[in-house]
């Protein structure tokens, strides 16, 4: 929850991966890491109240301002970063490193510039472009994969598995998904087949190996393995966990201005909900800060 309210428009907002993922090089080393997308257009915020005019004259504020500045040429761009953990840094962190709810320390892994991310056009057809557009985790490069993250490894499956139902068996051959060099695979026939036979031009091979010359393994696409220690078994992941440091750290850095619109903002989110479901909450607030408990108990007008 924001102490400063809504974002003015997406361009004035920061992206980030919140996965960790992994790196490797050519030696077969890896390294943890995060991805972020910093805007280069300063950040603007609405308050709640403000928000309540700018919805009620539009729903479609945050498309409009985006597509109306690429339309007049005011492109926006992101400075894109990652923060690096070399592997065995996993091991010595206070935190879990592959937890979604958890950053990074910047003073211990700092982000470093990598490129810039910049939209440049609006798409010609919205339909073709967008509603048909397919993101999924499970689609990498070579030289970055993946991590013990529980929220990401349940992704790879489920977004490529929603995509197929939602576009089809073959949505990664609609235009938009495609890629944009030859890939070569043996994903043929089945509901949304628009490509007709293998996209090898061998109808003989189904699969590898194979007599026919089809594609083979790529052994450079490989993860180098993964060093395991101990007894696999279910956990509760909230053992030995601070869920209260990190958010409290944070907590720390707010003026009372801050606060005091963090408490607002928060009681506008409960509003509606049971009693004993608000004091819950709060009695989980006052494990950050007692005094960030007693804030929002006193916005919601809730005793803790």
């Amino acid at each position: 929850m924001s102490d400063r309210g809504i974002p003015v428009s997406p361009m004035h907002m920061n992206g980030y991966g919140s996965h960790t993922l992994s790196l490797w090089d050519a030696a077969g080393e890896r390294y943890w890491v995060k991805f972020h997308f910093k805007t280069e257009q300063g950040h603007k915020h609405y308050t709640n109240g403000e928000t309540v005019d700018v919805i009620g004259n539009s729903r479609e504020t945050y498309q409009e301002a985006l597509y109306g500045g690429i339309e007049d040429g005011k492109l926006p761009r992101w400075k894109v970063q990652v923060q690096i953990m070399p592997e065995m840094d996993a091991e010595k962190t206070s935190y879990n490193p592959f937890d979604l709810t958890k950053v990074w320390p910047h003073a211990d892994y700092p982000c470093i510039d990598i490129g810039v991310m910049e939209l440049n056009r609006n798409p010609d057809n919205y339909f073709a472009e967008i509603e048909n557009a397919a993101f999924s985790p499970s689609n990498i490069v070579p030289g970055i994969g993946f991590s013990p993250d529980k929220m990401l490894q349940a992704r790879i499956f489920s977004y490529a598995d929603a995509h197929r139902h939602r576009l089809g068996t073959h949505y990664d051959t609609i235009p938009v998904n495609q890629p944009k060099c030859p890939v070569h695979h043996y994903h043929r026939d089945g509901q949304m087949n628009v490509f007709g036979g293998i996209k090898t031009g061998n109808t003989e091979a189904y699969y590898e190996p194979n007599s026919f010359n089809g594609p083979v393994e790529a052994p450079s696409a490989k993860e180098p393995p993964l060093r395991i220690d101990g007894d696999a078994e279910r956990y509760n992941h909230r053992d030995g966990n601070d869920d209260f440091g990190q958010v409290k750290a944070l907590f720390d850095l707010f003026d009372d201005a801050h606060r005091n619109r963090l408490y607002a903002n928060i009681a506008t989110a409960m509003q509606g909900a049971p009693e004993d479901i608000i004091k819950r909450q709060i009695a989980l607030f006052a494990q950050v800060d007692p005094a960030y408990g007693a804030g929002v108990a006193k916005a919601t007008g809730v005793s803790g």
